[in-house]
């Protein structure tokens, strides 16, 4: 193979650093390189610098003009909801008409009526709804993401779920990291009966995963009127067993000692957290755990609650942002999208957005010695974006997709 030479970019956002989750000041460290080319052989980053010194080391390179545009780390992002049939465009319209997303769930709408589709979707048809969304993704600079199963609620539907999630992954170019969220509702025929739902997802659900090694993670829907903390610590302790890592859905919409049991348990990631207290977010940083915030489904469920982050990253997590893409409560791929409101709504500044996007985000699904900054020895996953400074990214939202997009050195965009 021959190498790759990236030319002519204004800046090359490299996020070179130490080994780990950035926090703190670090978390406006980009490793920024102005006017800079990167050498890439084998699908693997060699360096980054200046632009006549790697010319002298490739190989027979396959040159690629920048053409004096913004060079970044690909998109990972840590948290979505890939596989699903049908949407909920009608559920939007009644939100936009005064319904709440809670009062819609109520109804019979919301997870429930997503499951309802997903159950009579065969697994080739998920598979193809599935492509499109990784399309998207990918047309957006994002080059790794986060799955979850959770539209099935029964044994056989989650695993149809999560085999879909894996065709995706050995089908498409964008890297997809498994997680099982059997957890993610109570479905109808479990009405009333939240103990046996946990029951069947620790003594049939967790097995048959874990035997088809369908997952490496496990997730929970933590929340008033879902599940509770005794049902989460039942679950996450069963997935331990069979050897997933955990993660939670904490806070969303109250506060029930959701995250302090993430910070007891030392989950890998605590999600949502838009009503995360003082005393939550301590417990956190204590026990190491990474928060992912989701802005996108704050505003796309008309809510004003977006989660601490100011005080969170003053506390020393190690925030991610993800985009939270679903059918219902977060219907975009758009992590542009996701800083934007990051930085306009939550306090964080462009290069935090950015680092919690990448680096930060890789590490959250154990990936951060292989993904996530450009850095020599790892995976060439970057993206050259219509734009010249790292600031535009928020800046301009909404914009056009990224004009290039690679994937261990090979464009796939």
């Amino acid at each position: 193979m021959a190498d790759l030479l990236l030319t002519h970019a204004a800046q090359i956002v490299t996020l070179a650093g130490p080994p780990r989750p950035r926090t703190g000041p670090q978390l406006r460290d980009l490793g920024l390189v102005s006017n800079a080319s990167m050498l890439v052989r084998d699908g693997r980053i060699v360096a980054v610098g200046n632009p006549a010194d790697l010319e002298a080391q490739a190989l027979n390179p396959e040159v690629v003009d920048a053409g004096g545009r913004l060079v970044t780390p690909g998109f990972v992002d840590a948290h979505t909801h890939l596989v699903f049939a049908g949407n909920r465009a009608l559920e939007f319209e009644q939100r936009c008409a005064g319904a709440t997303y809670q009062e819609i769930a109520a109804a019979g709408g919301g997870i429930r009526s997503t499951v309802r589709l997903t159950r009579a979707a065969s697994e080739d048809a998920l598979v193809a709804a599935a492509a499109r969304y990784a399309h998207w993704f990918l047309a957006g600079g994002t080059t790794t993401i986060e799955a979850k199963s959770g539209y099935g609620l029964r044994t056989e539907d989650e695993l149809k779920i999560l085999r879909s999630i894996r065709r995706i992954g050995e089908n498409t170019p964008l890297r997809c990291v498994p997680t099982f969220l059997g957890a993610h509702e109570l479905p109808d025929e479990f009405h009333g009966r939240p103990d046996d739902y946990i029951h069947m997802i620790v003594d049939e659900m967790l097995p048959r995963v874990a035997q088809q090694r369908l997952a490496e993670y496990c997730d929970v829907f933590c929340e008033t009127g879902v599940f509770t903390p005794h049902h989460a610590r039942l679950v996450l302790a069963a997935a331990r067993r069979h050897g997933l890592g955990l993660r939670m859905h904490a806070d969303q919409f109250s506060s029930i000692g959701a995250a302090e049991l993430a910070a007891e348990l030392h989950v890998q990631t605590c999600d949502h957290l838009e009503h995360a207290s003082s005393a939550s977010i301590a417990a956190l940083a204590r026990a190491g755990v990474q928060p992912i915030l989701l802005p996108g489904s704050v505003y796309a469920i008309r809510s004003t609650q977006y989660p601490p982050a100011r005080e969170m990253i003053d506390a020393g997590l190690a925030v991610v942002l993800a985009t939270d893409f679903n059918p219902g409560s977060s219907p975009t791929t758009s992590m542009r999208m996701v800083l934007s409101l990051a930085c306009t709504q939550m306090k964080v500044t462009p290069a935090e957005a950015l680092t919690a996007a990448t680096i930060n985000a890789a590490c959250s699904l154990s990936r951060g010695h292989e993904i996530g900054s450009l850095e020599p020895g790892k995976c060439a996953d970057f993206v050259v974006h219509d734009a010249e400074d790292y600031r535009e990214l928020p800046y301009f939202f909404g914009n056009p997709p990224a004009a290039m997009v690679f994937i261990s050195g090979s464009r796939v965009v």
